[in-house]
């Protein structure tokens, strides 16, 4: 586990800023579901969430600067289609903790879940390369979009994954 939390704190430092077509875990596969806490310790299984309506996983930290530049793109993908999936912020276990997400969150809210991978879970199931890394699983729950950075169009691809679904 060391050597993948410590590759995402080595890779999100770098320039990651282009968008990619597939990074991190296979398009068409089918994660492992993962529990991960909220900020108030509880339990939030994201199995009750895979495989009813398509959602959106965005890795995140605190630090990361292509996540901040990225942040008004998520909140615009949010307002206009949150009522059709389902949005998560996954705050990576690395140099911060629920108490510095909280105190980030008061200047910098996110309108959505925010959900803390203290253990790496979620970073392990979803091969993730770095923070800005957003997954998105259709309906299915099977993936169908990953990408990376801020230059990344979130809007197109949730555009696109809801297109195959029907909605």
């Amino acid at each position: 586990m060391l050597v993948v939390v410590a590759g995402i704190a080595v890779l999100s430092c770098a320039d990651r800023a282009q968008a990619q077509e597939e990074i991190g875990i296979s398009r068409g596969s089918t994660p492992d579901p993962v529990a991960l806490e909220n900020l108030d310790g509880e339990t939030v299984d994201l199995a009750d969430y895979f495989g009813k309506r398509p959602v959106l996983l965005e890795f995140w930290a605190t630090w990361c600067e292509n996540c901040e530049a990225l942040q008004p793109q998520m909140d615009a993908a949010y307002e206009q289609f949150g009522d059709r999936m389902d949005f998560f912020a996954v705050a990576v276990g690395v140099g911060q903790s629920p108490r510095t997400i909280r105190r980030h969150l008061r200047r910098h809210p996110v309108p959505y879940p925010l959900l803390f991978d203290k253990s790496g879970a979620a970073v392990r199931a979803f091969m993730t390369p770095a923070t800005s890394y957003v997954v998105i699983l259709d309906a299915d729950g099977k993936v169908a979009y990953t990408g990376i950075g801020a230059q990344q169009d979130v809007g197109v691809a949730i555009e696109r994954v809801l297109e195959m679904a029907g909605q």
